[in-house]
């Protein structure tokens, strides 16, 4: 199970957000929110409360009882690296039924791989 340190790393990564923008949103300086990261301070409450509401994610994924986090769904902002959702989705109706099943496919073996991982 991931600590907390990481949860909140990955939505920031996800968004490609460096540490500092996020320590402003905060009102925290970087050093502060970098110490948070990794793990060399304790993680308040409120700044869980307050990551969750930037992220549009619930506290129960920041806190590790759920995994239902699904990335950054604005059809508009950056899902992954310069990709946007919208772009993920224009691409997957372009493709012909067939390689769409393809993709449905590979996306729950992926999903299968990684709940074994977290069994390990």
């Amino acid at each position: 199970m991931k600590e907390l340190r990481e949860l909140i790393r990955d939505p920031r990564d996800d968004h490609d957000l460096e540490q500092k923008v996020v320590a402003a949103h905060l009102g925290l300086s970087q050093q502060t929110y970098s110490n948070f990261e990794n793990g060399r301070r304790a993680i308040p409450v409120w700044v869980v409360v307050e990551l969750a509401k930037y992220y549009k994610v619930s506290t129960d994924y920041l806190l590790g009882t759920t995994d239902s986090y699904p990335g950054n769904t604005s059809l508009k902002n950056h899902y992954l690296a310069d990709v946007t959702m919208f772009d993920i989705m224009y691409d997957i109706q372009t493709l012909n039924r067939q390689f769409r099943r393809d993709l449905l496919r590979y996306i729950q073996y992926l999903q299968y791989l990684q709940k074994l991982r977290k069994l390990k």
